[in-house]
């Protein structure tokens, strides 16, 4: 009896385990379709007519990749640089919207300037290695972001000399995939040579 249950207990994971991406996508299919029904139901109750409806939507699909376009092409956008510019003389809003601004730019290709290096460094004791991403760098000194796992978005920042880091390989998106993976998915699998020789 006891035997069934432990094995019972086991496949209920194992099943939870193997449905657990589905849900995921399935939740940003929801989100999705409900943000997009929204915004039909939103526009057809102003106008009362799915022609206009759909031309909206059309007309916002168009623009937003148009912005996309122009931001990959010209890497400015005079529209968007004057928001920014009004932004920018509000008090509150320019620090949230700044400080946004960068943790987007930290993972996408726009601004150039951004560290996007990945690391490793012994935490939190030596011959323990966690991966982090470099936010920043003054002279000799890292600013690295390390995240939990399977939530990248929680974590921790801290101040290290870069002696201390082993650079990484890995780029963004295979050390973000490490990490929601909890270490499951690693492509790069000699990064942990590198880092047994270095223990």
């Amino acid at each position: 009896m006891i035997n069934f249950i432990k094995s019972s207990i086991k496949y209920f994971i194992v099943g939870i385990l193997a449905l657990l991406p589905i849900v995921i996508v399935l939740q940003v299919l929801v989100f999705l379709e409900s943000f997009l029904k929204g915004f039909f139901i939103d526009i057809y109750g102003y106008s009362n007519n799915i022609f206009i409806t759909f031309l909206a939507f059309t007309i916002s699909f168009v623009a937003i990749a148009y912005i996309g376009f122009r931001i990959t092409v010209f890497e400015k956008l005079w529209v968007l640089h004057q928001v920014e510019r009004l932004i920018e003389r509000i008090p509150m809003i320019r620090t949230i919207y700044r400080v946004s601004k960068k943790l987007v730019n930290m993972f996408g290709s726009q601004e150039k300037s951004v560290p996007k290096d990945i690391v490793f460094l012994e935490y939190p004791k030596e011959g323990l290695w966690v991966p982090g991403y470099v936010t920043n760098q003054v002279g000799e000194m890292l600013v690295v972001y390390v995240p939990t796992s399977p939530n990248p978005t929680s974590g921790f920042t801290i101040v290290v000399h870069q002696s201390k880091v082993v650079k990484s390989a890995l780029d963004i998106e295979g050390v973000t995939s490490f990490i929601v993976s909890v270490g499951v998915d690693l492509l790069q699998k000699e990064e942990f040579e590198k880092l047994s020789k270095l223990s």
